[in-house]
């Protein structure tokens, strides 16, 4: 067989590990989304995220960590903005980041594996959204947007980010600590969330 299967195919056919560990890279690197809004409107706390991501991480690796979901998912509701209460673009990135979190979270307690693979469109549809809001020009029809979209280069470059993740993790059948580490390190390290937005220097 000479032709790749589709990117969903391939993602679904992960094992449950490997799904997990793609859609943590994904939530990781929205966080930058959620830490600039937060810092300008003082909105919610970036911490309360921050800590749960590097609980996600260190339970891919350390069984004997019990993440209380119930109550990260409190902590994640109260620190959602909701967008009729601001007046500015950021909080729509910065809700995806949490609604990300929260439904990686409501997939591993149902057990419903799809809803983690869900994680990836929900990062493309922060992208689209993005680069509809910074757009300038106007479309007659709404293909025509369609096709503007998914030609931008914040686009292109989310689906090679995304392939790249996937391939990584397709190759490493047998997920160590080691490449947890490795693998987290580095996302970390670019630290450019899926529109651009630089992490805040760490002091």
């Amino acid at each position: 067989m000479t032709k790749k299967l589709g990117f969903f195919k391939r993602l679904k056919a992960l094992e449950l590990p490997q799904k997990k560990l793609f859609a943590i890279a994904l939530c990781q690197r929205m966080l930058p989304n959620y830490q600039l809004f937060s810092d300008v409107c003082e909105f919610g706390d970036p911490q309360v995220l921050d800590t749960l991501l590097n609980l996600l991480w260190q339970s891919m690796y350390d069984t004997k960590l019990k993440l209380n979901i119930d109550l990260h998912l409190d902590r994640l509701e109260a620190n959602t903005p909701e967008p009729a209460d601001f007046d500015m673009y950021g909080v729509y990135p910065a809700m995806d980041t949490a609604v990300a979190l929260t439904s990686l979270l409501s997939a591993m307690q149902s057990k419903i594996e799809d809803d983690i693979v869900n994680i990836s469109k929900l990062s493309s549809s922060t992208v689209a959204n993005y680069i509809e809001a910074t757009c300038e020009i106007e479309f007659d029809k709404e293909s025509a947007l369609d096709d503007y979209i998914f030609e931008h280069a914040v686009m292109q470059a989310e689906k090679e980010v995304q392939n790249t993740l996937l391939d990584i993790i397709e190759a490493q059948a047998n997920i160590t600590p080691n490449f947890i580490k490795d693998f987290r390190r580095d996302i970390v390290a670019v630290g450019i969330s899926n529109i651009g937005i630089s992490s805040p220097i760490q002091e």
